[in-house]
């Protein structure tokens, strides 16, 4: 068994290569022996370091996540007004189109959580806390700064989040007549007229 361990991918990249396969072929062709052909393991080997297919699909989300939480940390720290940054947080939350292959998976993991455990739960209460906690410290940061209207930062942004996810739900299914262009437009007159503060 040390020899399997020893000769085994980094776990990473098994979860970048999940991921390509989902961008790739979509999720319902990544089947833990079709990964393990892409990174030279056997099913049963991933099986051993992952438990299960549920918790191979939730690494490699909070891996991704990890990825877009850099980038977000990145975006939001520049030096610009609260709208650009909020701008850009929109921008990195609406799926690309049609099968994007990070709200792919989200929407998979979604899907299983209804029999997941509460260890699980917790997990992705995480990822979707950090993009509530983002939000809602830009939003404070916007109204201190009197760029935006003095909404409740709090309930805003999970109102805003809702709208977000609804929207890019769409967008990841493919639903006719929402795109992506579309969605941006919806959201940035929401908050024209909903947030920005009067000139």
């Amino acid at each position: 068994m040390a020899g399997a361990r020893k000769n085994a991918p980094p776990r990473e990249d098994v979860l970048v290569a999940a991921m390509e396969m989902i961008a790739e072929r979509g999720l319902e062709k990544l089947t833990m022996a079709a990964l393990g052909r892409e990174v030279g393991m056997s099913s049963g080997h991933l099986l051993y370091y992952f438990g299960s297919k549920d918790e191979l699909l939730l690494e490699t989300l909070e891996w991704s996540e990890g990825r877009l939480g850099a980038e977000r940390g990145r975006l939001l720290t520049r030096t610009a007004p609260a709208r650009e940054r909020l701008d850009a947080y929109v921008d990195l939350y609406v799926p690309d189109g049609h099968r994007d292959p990070h709200w792919t998976l989200w929407l998979e993991v979604w899907n299983r959580s209804q029999n997941a455990d509460d260890a699980a739960r917790d997990r992705q209460a995480a990822i979707e806390g950090a993009w509530h906690r983002d939000l809602v410290a830009l939003l404070a940061e916007g109204v201190s700064r009197g760029e935006f209207r003095p909404v409740d930062p709090d309930r805003f942004a999970a109102r805003m989040r809702a709208l977000l996810d609804g929207f890019s739900i769409h967008v990841a299914i493919g639903l006719r007549g929402t795109d992506r262009a579309q969605v941006i437009g919806h959201v940035g007159e929401f908050l024209r007229e909903s947030l920005l503060a009067d000139d």
